[in-house]
């Protein structure tokens, strides 16, 4: 399938919006994917197509946020291979089994997110004390979000930085930095499923690349600037946003 020179310029410059989202709250695909299905992408080819930008993205964002030293790589070695096998279960569950029940529970999830963070505006400004042991958080926390983003996915970055401030003490810039390292990992895994099958389409996907990963770079850099009352209320729009685009897909 090829797009015209137009379509792919437009496709690029919604992949620079979305990483720019992504990097800072999560749910870039909710821009993506209705933008690739919108150009005449099959809807399984967008989702494929999708997850091939999406690593350019997350990939950009977390060579920042290391850099930057948020996180480590060799000390959440752990953290990703929890969120690896998550992925690659998730993506295989997915095709065995109805998946309608998602489609009702994510709204939900992401809308007592925001409640959580609109109330509670003092979560994530510092790093506290752990409510739960990394083992306990990586084989529980992570394992399960890396799962989901295997088999539905939007939202995931949202649930990863969520769940390191509620149960690891983090703030919401830390827990950006180590959402996205554990995001760039489930994208890779579940890309991985998608070459498999061959629905990839490569140039759409390589075009968006370069305007994802420079919008990653941006809001990785903005996040890290603005702090953690910018990523609250990101945040907050994103789960608002995300929850009234699947309550509308269900009506």
């Amino acid at each position: 399938m090829e797009l015209a020179l137009d379509v792919l310029l437009l496709l690029s410059l919604v992949a620079l919006v979305a990483g720019f989202i992504d990097a800072v709250a999560g749910g870039g695909g909710l821009l993506t994917i209705p933008a690739l299905m919108l150009a005449g992408v099959p809807p399984v080819s967008a989702l494929a197509t999708n997850k091939l930008q999406a690593c350019f993205g997350s990939f950009s964002a977390t060579r920042f946020f290391v850099r930057a030293g948020l996180v480590s790589v060799r000390q959440q070695w752990p953290a990703i291979l929890c969120a690896a096998v998550g992925a690659a279960i998730g993506a295989w569950a997915i095709q065995q089994i109805n998946s309608d029940w998602l489609m009702t529970a994510m709204p939900i999830a992401l809308m007592l997110i925001a409640v959580y963070l609109i109330l509670a505006p003092q979560a994530g400004t510092e790093d506290q004390t752990p409510r739960m042991s990394k083992r306990a958080f990586n084989a529980t926390v992570v394992s399960g979000v890396g799962l989901y983003d295997g088999a539905f996915g939007p939202g995931t970055g949202t649930f990863f930085t969520l769940g390191h401030t509620a149960a690891r003490g983090l703030s919401l810039v830390n827990a950006t930095a180590h959402a996205k390292l554990l995001n760039f990992t489930t994208n890779i895994v579940s890309l991985m499923v998608f070459i498999a099958g061959g629905h990839i389409l490569w140039t759409v996907g390589l075009c968006m690349a370069v305007g994802q990963a420079l919008g990653a770079r941006i809001g990785a850099a903005t996040a890290m600037k603005q702090g953690a009352g910018f990523i609250r209320w990101m945040t907050v729009a994103v789960c608002i946003a995300i929850s009234v685009s699947l309550l509308f897909k269900e009506g």
